[in-house]
């Protein structure tokens, strides 16, 4: 009985931890290191977008979602986050807004990389 505060303390704890910085990891791919959410798919960021503020909404974000974080999320490190005009948070990586590109299909995919001249695959 008396570890059960400090079983209950630690889960609070891990998952307050899991929530202050985005699922990130860098995946190697034919055009170099990328950084890829937790599900491994390619992150992207737009030219057009400024710190702190994304300029992708309807039709492009169909095709570029954004990478959403949790209403709970905290920034950490370079990881901030921004608020869209629906109020929805979405991560950024050193205050660009991270997105996904609709036709990468698996983890190393980076076919979103120089669409237009404005999408670039996010790098670590």
């Amino acid at each position: 009985m008396r570890f059960l505060p400090l079983a209950t303390a630690f889960s609070i704890v891990a998952a307050t931890s899991a929530i202050a910085a985005p699922p990130v990891q860098t995946v190697n791919t034919d055009k170099g290191k990328v950084i890829a959410a937790e599900n491994g798919m390619t992150l992207y960021t737009y030219k057009k977008d400024e710190k702190g503020e994304s300029y992708c909404y309807d039709k492009c974000a169909a095709n570029w979602p954004p990478y959403l974080a949790d209403a709970s999320a905290k920034a950490e490190g370079e990881y901030t986050l921004v608020e869209r005009k629906d109020g929805k948070k979405q991560w950024a990586l050193k205050g660009m807004p991270l997105y996904f590109w609709i036709k990468d299909a698996k983890k190393g995919d980076v076919t979103g990389d120089g669409v237009g001249k404005v999408w670039d695959a996010a790098r670590p």
